[in-house]
């Protein structure tokens, strides 16, 4: 598999990131007046990973679908990642939940990089994504009590126009719109659709 794209995605990481304007992008929005929420608060730390790998000819990305019976997003579909545990590094927090959540060894995953964090209110975590990737597809295996299933999106997938939907919806009782992702015939929204927005983005400079 060509590594050009790696490459690219590499130094696109090192360059200034979109943040806020990318995260609006996807954000649920009220359709009624609401209090304003302070996304750029201090919570608890929580690290995310974006694990490419090549697959037929094209470069893939991991997402899990959560059970009904964790605390926070149930039946969501969410990236690899949880809370940092003391003394670890937020790449050490990513890449231990990857191999919980998905199975897949440290040993293989190459990170590169990092998009940029934010708040999460409904749950109190600061988001931190990572990126990486793998050489070859990797072996999955689920391993966590929290997650159903995995399944991974193609690039090539998520960089149509029409993966990107939106609808309207309650939560709490509220009226809102949802920007969603369609990706393997699940809807891919909230926080994971915020990081996904940037992530997009950023593609979208050099390919």
């Amino acid at each position: 598999m060509d590594s050009l794209f790696i490459k690219k995605l590499s130094h696109r990481l090192s360059e200034p990131l979109p943040g806020k304007a990318a995260h609006n992008i996807m954000m649920v929005t009220p359709r009624i007046p609401f209090p304003k929420i302070n996304f750029d608060k201090k919570g608890i730390p929580a690290s995310v990973l974006i694990l490419l790998f090549p697959k037929n000819k094209d470069w893939h990305f991991f997402l899990t679908k959560r059970t009904d019976t964790v605390d926070h997003h149930k039946g969501q579909i969410s990236l690899p990642g949880g809370v940092v545990e003391n003394s670890e590094s937020l790449a050490d927090a990513a890449l231990r939940e990857t191999h919980e959540e998905i199975g897949v060894d440290k040993k293989y995953i190459h990170l590169i990089g990092s998009l940029s964090s934010f708040y999460i209110p409904v749950s109190g975590f600061e988001m931190f994504p990572s990126i990486g990737w793998t050489e070859t597809e990797p072996e999955t295996s689920i391993h966590d009590k929290e997650v159903d299933r995995i399944f991974s999106a193609s690039i090539r997938e998520f960089m149509l126009d029409e993966t990107q939907k939106t609808k309207k919806d309650k939560i709490r009782g509220f009226p809102v719109n949802i920007p969603y992702f369609d990706l393997g015939g699940e809807t891919v929204w909230g926080a994971t659709a915020m990081i996904l927005a940037e992530f997009k983005l950023i593609l979208k400079d050099f390919l």
